[in-house]
């Protein structure tokens, strides 16, 4: 099962869009697995207490810090808070030099017929996985609008428009988050459709797109036949 949150993290969940306060926090948790008390943070980041807990009740709320242990002092056990999975992922990780290995391996083994078809597998199947958050959602403008939000989530600057003498809105993205592995092996493109598709049922087209030149991605949707 692919995880939405492992996704996120390839682009949407960059620890440089929190506060510089919430940087150094997380930063600090990640220096100590075992976990640090809310007097340890304060000291660590030189902020009162009080700012501590703050700033970790809004890092909780978004699933980045969770309470660990308690630490005996003597005294009153101390909480301990850490990093959960989703707040490792916020720091950077070199997830690109294993994708580009994987592909130039399956394409040098099989090539380009078998790519895409993997890929387009992939796309599909992710496609099934996320289109359960709007199972519900007949409308298929509707469909589209929310899988503009959904790819935002991926890390996509998206949204939808309506081109003039479409039934269906189409999407428009100004950044690409496989751009530089899409310039070397375009077959990348595949699993975007086959995961657009998946989630709106209508075939989705590339009606201009980065890698070959446009200014933005743009993806229409057409009835199937």
């Amino acid at each position: 099962m692919v995880d939405l949150t492992g996704l996120r993290s390839l682009g949407l969940a960059m620890i440089t869009l929190l506060g510089l306060r919430q940087q150094q926090l997380l930063t600090l948790l990640l220096e100590n697995k075992e976990g640090l008390t809310v007097e340890e943070l304060s000291k660590g980041l030189g902020i009162t207490d009080n700012a501590v807990r703050q700033h970790l009740t809004a890092l909780e709320r978004d699933g980045m810090v969770v309470k660990g242990e308690t630490q005996s002092t003597g005294g009153r056990p101390e909480q301990l808070f850490g990093l959960t999975a989703a707040g490792h992922e916020l720091f950077p990780r070199h997830y690109s030099w294993f994708a580009e290995l994987l592909i130039s391996s399956l394409l040098e083994e099989q090539g380009t017929e078998a790519l895409r078809k993997r890929l387009e597998g992939l796309g599909k199947a992710v496609g099934r996985q996320v289109g359960t958050r709007i199972a519900g959602v007949k409308d298929r403008a509707e469909r589209i609008r929310a899988l503009s939000g959904i790819m935002r989530e991926l890390g996509y600057q998206s949204g939808s428009v309506d081109p003039a003498n479409e039934k269906l809105p189409a999407i428009e993205a100004t950044n690409c988050v496989f751009h530089s592995l899409a310039q070397r092996y375009p077959e990348v493109c595949y699993f975007d459709l086959a995961f657009m598709s998946e989630i709106v049922g209508r075939d989705a087209i590339h009606d201009e797109c980065m890698v070959r030149g446009g200014s933005v991605c743009r993806f229409k949707f057409k009835e199937r036949p």
